[in-house]
C-alpha cells in the first residue's frame, strides 16, 4: 500500500508540495535545509516523521505550524495556500487549524491544569467562555486528570504534565496536531501512556497527528511513516497495523 492511496480515499488536510528552505539567501553562505518536500496528510491520519539530527525536521516542522515561512513551493491546508498571505492571517490559521504538543510540555507553572487548558480560548477571543470552560473540563477528564484539575505543573508527574499539554492542544478540537517529541523526556512507562492518550484522542476526534519521534516504537504504531534525511524526503510509508493496545490510560 502506499501513501496515495490513503490520501486518495480521504481529503487531504495538509498538503505540502516541492517545498524548500534557505536560510541567508543571496549571501555566501547561503544553506538550504529543506530540498523540495512533498507530501499530504489525510484527515484522521496519524503520521510519524523520523530522521537524524539535523535533518531539517525541526525546520519543517515550523513550517507545518506556520511559525517560519517556507523559501519557496506549496503549502495549503484544508485547501487554502499559506504561502502570501499575511502575518495576522497566518496566525489565525494556526490558532484554528493547528494544535501543538512539545517535548517540553511550557504548561505556566502559577497556573493551575485547568486554567493551562484554557489557554488556546483565552488566546483565540480574549476570554473564556462557560462552554470552553466545561469543556477545558470535560477533556482534562478525558485524559484521566478530572482529580488534578486545581493542581499546579509542579504537583504533577512528568507524564501528567503532558497529558495536560496534550488537553490543552485538543480543548478547540483541532483538526491537526503537531507533536513535537511529545514524549522525549518521559520514561518508558510514561512514553507509553501519553502515546495511548494521543492514539485515543486521534481516534475518538478524527485529529489527525504528526508526531516527530526518535523511538521507532512509537513511529511503528503509527499509520504512516515519513523519513527525512538530509532534507530530503527518503520514505513515505503506510503501516497498516491495528492498535489494539493504546487505549487505555493509567490514572
Amino acid at each position: 500500500m502506499t501513501s496515495s492511496s490513503v490520501a486518495n480515499r480521504t481529503p487531504a488536510l495538509l498538503e505540502l508540495a516541492d517545498v524548500c528552505k534557505r536560510y541567508n539567501v543571496g549571501q555566501p553562505n547561503e544553506t538550504e535545509v529543506l530540498h523540495g518536500v512533498s507530501f499530504s496528510i489525510a484527515r484522521g491520519e496519524m503520521v510519524a516523521l523520523i530522521g537524524p539530527s539535523g535533518s531539517g525536521k525541526s525546520t519543517l516542522l515550523n513550517i507545518l505550524g506556520l511559525l517560519e515561512r517556507m523559501t519557496s513551493g506549496s503549502y495549503r491546508i484544508d485547501g487554502e495556500e499559506m504561502v502570501g498571505i499575511d502575518d495576522e492571517a497566518l496566525t489565525l490559521q494556526r490558532r484554528i487549524k493547528l494544535g501543538f504538543v512539545f517535548q517540553f510540555h511550557h504548561l505556566l507553572p502559577a497556573f493551575t491544569a485547568l486554567e493551562n487548558v484554557t489557554l488556546p480560548a483565552l488566546m483565540r477571543e480574549g476570554r473564556v467562555t462557560p462552554r470552553q470552560l466545561e469543556r477545558a473540563r470535560a477533556i482534562l477528564d478525558a485524559v484521566g486528570l478530572a482529580h488534578a484539575m486545581g493542581k499546579r505543573p509542579g504537583e504533577l508527574s512528568g507524564g501528567m504534565q503532558q497529558r495536560v499539554a496534550i488537553a490543552r492542544a485538543m480543548v478547540l478540537e483541532p483538526p491537526m496536531v503537531l507533536a513535537d517529541e511529545p514524549t522525549g523526556n518521559l520514561d518508558t512507562a510514561s512514553s507509553d501512556e501519553v502515546f495511548a492518550l494521543m492514539r485515543r484522542m486521534h481516534a475518538e476526534l478524527n485529529t489527525s497527528f504528526l508526531v516527530v519521534t526518535h523511538d521507532p516504537r512509537l513511529a511503528a504504531r503509527c499509520d504512516r511513516v515519513l523519513e527525512l534525511v538530509d532534507g530530503r524526503l527518503v520514505r513515505d510509508q503506510v503501516l497498516g497495523v491495528t492498535h489494539t493496545q493504546d487505549h487505555a490510560v493509567r490514572q
